[in-house]
């Protein structure tokens, strides 16, 4: 691996997972003892290790190992804590806000910004502003919301068709860019770039593969042909054999393709499912836009986007979506009034825990939530620079991961605890890198590369939205964030088991690590082109989320639940006393409509009390 990039301002340091040991932060990273941030607090602009960075897990996996603090009498009484400052819970503040304006509602996150997984990252290169996003990336499908999301977002401002204006959907094509393979070695008769995937001649691409004779003409086979590989069968039929039929066994046994093949599609939905095709049926295959051959006539196509196309994204993802639900709530912390320039407005963080009704407060950890002795009120207990606060509330939403609450809620019933636990949280990596010029891609026709075995599943261009006064640099010789992504793979380990092995090599993969895999895989794919990493990246930001999207429950091992009241993560997600759950795993659903949803489903509650 290359030597470090040094152009950079972050921490950095090395993780542990549960069950070794670990380091609680022994400086004061945030400033003064008060709550209040200070004035050049700015998270978005930090590079190096972010996503659940240091200081923002520590606290919670003591607590899971069996810590325990001593509640103290309480500090501050409020109407509603709603603790987590993702969407979900921006979301259920902001529904609770429009029916009681006056309320007194804190917000509290153990992260040291808002969003959640909405994460927004910005880098400064040539002296303007580039701006990525780290987590939740899209407003996917708008039209499959649900009517209270879609008149979530439409009331904090957004209008979804201004994206068809934003988003230059022909900017790569009209530049003759596509998508390209890195082959590996281990697998194939050598390491090679191959560019025109699904753009030349399928012919014409095998050729260039390093593929054997028998491997090429099944690529040029499944590609082409015009064949229904379960001719018998009934559309129904066939719908309940693919359904619990892996892709990897269909393309082996149905199909019959050579074992190359098998290699090249094991990992292609790793960002998208993080589990191998052989985990993942046919019938999502068929719904999913991605280039995965051999169903087109066998099993009707449904899709799950519809006719509508991938384009409703922010240049930093929802991050905005979040900003503008900040901006509602407490008014002069987001300056601005549209969603063209929320996009670039400078956040004043040293307002979010101030003289508003609404108030959110980062960098505090929640460690117990329990009723009051007569059931009255909730008493909320958190952890903040090493110091413990209990705070009072007539009602809270508990708007975290499910898989925190059983530790937070000791009172919860045995079977709601078993619904909460029933999800597990899905460990990825959004790799951010600042590039002075992507002309290189521009060279050699790429706009996408992935890579059939490596730390990183592929690395793409930016998404080419110009939204306000933020302009996409639409020439090769400008800035680019490329993204990479990384979910671990494990051939032997199957189910939710494989996310736990993957959260534990998460946490303990030091950001040197990704460093190095980053500028490894960017030399192999793009040296042919003159690229050398030491000289052309600008700035990493590394996103690792151990608990990221939210569980998966259409995969191959998910039984078919009697009815909707059965399934986990509906009894999970059940309203206790005077506290609610809001967040996308209540849905099981990672997506920002199962967000915004979920809390405004939990605000509800809240307000029924």
């Amino acid at each position: 691996m290359k030597g470090n990039i040094t152009r950079r301002d972050f921490l950095n340091g090395t993780q542990v997972a549960i069950g070794g040991s670990f380091f609680m932060p022994s400086q004061n990273l945030f400033g003064t003892s008060s709550f209040s941030l200070p004035n050049d607090y700015y998270p978005p602009a930090l590079t190096g290790l972010r996503g659940s960075h240091d200081g923002s897990w520590e606290v919670m996996h003591s607590k899971v190992l069996g810590k325990q603090w001593k509640k103290s009498k309480y500090e501050e009484k409020y109407d509603l804590v709603v603790v987590g400052a993702g969407i979900s819970g921006l979301s259920s503040a902001y529904h609770y806000k429009k029916t009681h304006p006056e309320a007194k509602i804190l917000l509290i996150d153990n992260h040291d910004d808002f969003g959640g997984h909405a994460k927004r990252n910005e880098f400064e290169v040539n002296g303007e502003t580039r701006i990525g996003y780290g987590g939740t990336e899209a407003i996917d499908t708008p039209s499959s919301y649900s009517q209270e999301a879609k008149s979530l977002i439409k009331e904090i401002g957004i209008d979804v068709e201004k994206f068809y204006e934003a988003y230059d959907q022909s900017l790569y094509s009209s530049l003759g860019l596509g998508k390209g393979i890195l082959f590996d070695s281990n697998s194939f008769s050598e390491e090679r770039l191959v560019t025109g995937y699904n753009k030349v001649p399928w012919k014409e691409f095998a050729e260039k593969t390093p593929m054997t004779q028998k491997a090429k003409d099944d690529l040029v086979r499944i590609w082409t042909e015009k064949k229904d590989y379960l001719p018998i069968l009934s559309d129904e039929e066939k719908y309940e054999l693919l359904k619990n039929l892996s892709y990897y066994d269909f393309l082996k046994d149905y199909v019959k393709v050579d074992q190359q093949i098998l290699e090249i599609f094991r990992r292609w939905g790793m960002s998208f499912w993080c589990v191998g095709i052989d985990e993942v049926p046919c019938t999502l295959i068929q719904n999913y836009d991605g280039g995965m051959p051999g169903l087109d006539y066998t099993l009707k196509r449904s899709g799950y986007r519809g006719d509508e196309p991938y384009i409703f994204h922010f240049p930093d993802g929802n991050a905005s979506v979040a900003r503008l639900l900040v901006r509602a709530l407490i008014p002069g912390s987001v300056p601005g009034s549209s969603m063209e320039d929320v996009v670039l407005a400078k956040v004043n963080y040293s307002l979010l825990d101030g003289d508003s009704t609404t108030k959110i407060r980062l960098n505090s950890t929640v460690v117990d939530v329990s009723h009051t002795n007569n059931s009255s009120a909730v008493d909320i207990t958190y952890v903040r620079k090493h110091d413990v606060h209990t705070i009072r509330a007539d009602k809270c939403i508990l708007a975290c991961y499910n898989s925190a609450i059983p530790y937070l809620c000791s009172e919860l019933p045995k079977k709601q605890v078993d619904g909460l636990k029933y999800n597990v949280k899905i460990p990825l990596t959004y790799t951010k890198v600042m590039i002075p010029s992507w002309k290189v891609f521009a060279d050699l026709g790429l706009d996408f590369v992935y890579y059939t075995d490596a730390f990183y599943k592929q690395v793409e261009l930016a998404y080419p939205v110009s939204i306000g006064d933020y302009k996409f640099n639409k020439s090769p010789d400008e800035s680019m964030v490329l993204h990479m992504c990384h979910s671990h793979h494990s051939k032997d380990i199957k189910g939710p088991d494989q996310w736990r092995e993957g959260r534990r090599r998460l946490l303990s993969t030091p950001f040197s690590v990704y460093e190095g895999h980053v500028k490894d895989q960017l030399d192999s794919a793009l040296g042919g082109g003159g690229f050398d990493s030491d000289r052309d990246i600008s700035a990493i930001t590394v996103n690792r989320w151990p608990h990221g999207y939210s569980y998966s429950n259409d995969l191959i091992w998910e039984p078919d639940w009697e009815n909707e009241e059965s399934k986990p993560w509906v009894i999970g997600r059940q309203q206790y006393g005077r506290i609610s759950i809001a967040n996308s795993d209540a849905g099981a659903s990672a997506d920002t409509n199962s967000a915004i949803t979920h809390g405004i489903r939990a605000a509800q509650e809240a307000l029924s009390i």
